[in-house]
């Protein structure tokens, strides 16, 4: 493929990507563009950033409008979830239920593909919510930018997720998207710390490991549990992330 070829390619990944993990209203895009969607996941920390960036606007509208920082967190929580579609917050909890509530593997992976939801679920994402919910209100009154490097950094995780582990059944979104090489998934760790830096500085090298080293631990337990990752896991593992995220830059706040 030539160079212009190979350039015009990637200019298709960003879009898709935001197909991928958004709700947001796109032009349609050529149907070759979809054949490159698990190449496509290096674009997965700009998605972050046009969601934090939305979110975080929103958060700085409301708090210019003076409504107390407890109240503008759950917006900002809000659009997300509207920007998204809810669909972090689906995979948590389809995940949640199916590994704790199954006792074999397939039967774990029904349970995860069942839209019913368990009361594994609710809880997990009642302290997901009210974690992210407590951390952003004790961060906001200093600024929005740990939402934009939170959703950033949340998101570059994926792709690595993606690469390290086998797609645990022959079917779902993960599974259709495709495994991407140990490349992108690199560029996707290299473009979401790049970002971090320039949104926190030196603040962000902790908050990047901690939440390294929770999606691991996801991607360990979804081994055990499944033997692979699914869209499901995937979610989860940007949900994990975040909240540790903000909760580690919660603790790194003098006083």
């Amino acid at each position: 493929m030539r160079l212009k070829d190979c350039i015009r390619a990637a200019l298709l990944d960003f879009p898709v990507a935001l197909v991928l993990l958004t709700r947001l209203p796109l032009p349609t895009l050529p149907e070759r563009a979809f054949d490159r969607q698990a190449r496509a996941a290096w674009a997965f920390p700009l998605v972050g950033l046009v969601i934090g960036a939305v979110a975080g606007g929103v958060g700085l509208g409301f708090l210019a409008l003076g409504l107390p920082a407890v109240v503008v967190a759950g917006l900002v929580l809000g659009a997300q979830a509207v920007l998204t579609g809810a669909l972090h917050e689906d995979g948590l909890a389809d995940t949640a239920d199916g590994f704790w509530g199954g006792q074999t593997r397939d039967r774990r992976l029904d349970i995860m593909k069942d839209s019913a939801i368990g009361s594994y679920g609710v809880l997990a994402l009642v302290l997901s919510l009210g974690l992210r919910w407590s951390a952003l209100a004790f961060l906001l009154p200093s600024g929005v930018l740990p939402v934009l490097a939170a959703a950033v950094l949340s998101r570059a995780c994926l792709p690595v997720l993606m690469a390290a582990l086998p797609h645990a059944r022959t079917g779902g979104l993960s599974h259709s998207v495709g495994r991407p090489a140990a490349g992108v998934a690199a560029l996707s760790m290299i473009l979401g710390l790049a970002l971090g830096w320039a949104v926190l500085g030196l603040a962000i090298v902790t908050p990047a490991l901690c939440a390294a080293a929770s999606v691991a631990a996801l991607g360990v337990l979804a081994r055990r549990k499944i033997g692979g990752q699914t869209g499901d896991v995937l979610g989860a593992a940007q949900q994990l992330a975040e909240c540790t995220i903000l909760l580690t830059l919660v603790a790194g706040v003098p006083g």
